[in-house]
């Protein structure tokens, strides 16, 4: 491994943005400097990512029917985010030497959350594997959601997948009692005190997406849920511990670190995309430099 020269450090209590093309600034990163990394790269679908953005006007002549029978028109709004375009020749050439630098980073007792599209995941197990080694890999997390278009020809697409790697195979940040509960699926079964207190999520973890009109939605594509990520901070890093993403897109991860009290560091090439996190992240940021 070539010696590493003008390392940047990760601030203490504090969170920074980064526009910087990821694989220069990991390579810049101390080793063993950040406790979780989680990562949502392109999923490689070959189609431009853009967010369509839609508001309703109360309209007796509308598309749509509200609270109370109210009827509403629907109109679209113009995409104030460029989108960026999906699609690589070589995809797990482009990812390796990022995860490579990601393994490098990461501290001995740190994870690594990957999360991936089921057309690719497979691909990327192997390659994850190799970097790793198999004795790291952890869980095969399936992200479960029911929301958008139906296919007519197979079975509607409506998961994702997320890879969790660690560093060290038995010796691990894994905060389980910190976990988010949720209901049992047959509560008369486990008796009132259980069905009451809930249980402990599996590997298949079923959360609705970003509602397209709900105050979370930055308008950013291909943006995740809150509650997805803060159920991985919580989990699988510590307080004062820091959270690295660095394709970092809407800046879930920072705020899903920032409100349980640890660092972030989100790295992302797109201008629209740290825009959206500096106005998303505003009260948490220490440094915005490119």
């Amino acid at each position: 491994m070539p010696a590493r020269t003008n390392e940047q450090t990760i601030p203490k209590d504090a969170g920074t943005i980064l526009q910087s093309e990821n694989l220069t600034l990991l390579r810049s990163l101390p080793a063993e400097s950040v406790e979780l990394i989680y990562i949502d790269p392109p999923f490689n679908t070959g189609k431009v990512q853009r967010r369509t953005r839609i508001r309703t006007v109360h309209d007796t002549a509308g598309d749509r029917t509200g609270f109370a029978g109210k009827r509403y028109r629907t109109e679209r709004i113009t995409d104030q985010l460029a989108g960026y375009a999906d699609s690589f020749d070589d995809f797990l050439g482009f990812l390796e030497p990022r995860l490579r630098e990601a393994h490098r980073v990461l501290s001995v007792h740190g994870s690594l959350f990957f999360h991936i599209d089921p057309r690719e995941s497979h691909y990327c197990k192997v390659l994850l594997d190799q970097i790793f080694s198999r004795a790291c890999f952890q869980n095969e997390i399936i992200w479960a959601y029911d929301y958008g278009a139906r296919a007519k020809n197979k079975w509607p697409a409506k998961h994702d997948t997320i890879l969790w790697y660690t560093k060290d195979p038995s010796h691990y940040t894994f905060n389980l009692e910190a976990c988010d509960r949720i209901e049992y699926m047959a509560p008369k079964l486990v008796g009132e005190a259980k069905a009451a207190a809930g249980k402990t999520p599996t590997d298949v973890w079923w959360h609705t997406i970003v509602s397209p009109t709900g105050k979370e939605k930055t308008g950013y594509p291909t943006q995740k849920p809150l509650g997805i990520l803060e159920r991985v901070v919580k989990v699988h890093s510590n307080p004062g511990d820091t959270v690295l993403d660095f394709f970092a897109g809407s800046g879930t991860t920072g705020e899903a670190a920032a409100k349980n009290g640890r660092r972030f560091l989100l790295v992302d090439e797109s201008a629209d995309a740290v825009r959206v996190m500096r106005q998303r992240l505003a009260s948490w940021i220490l440094d915005t430099s490119h």
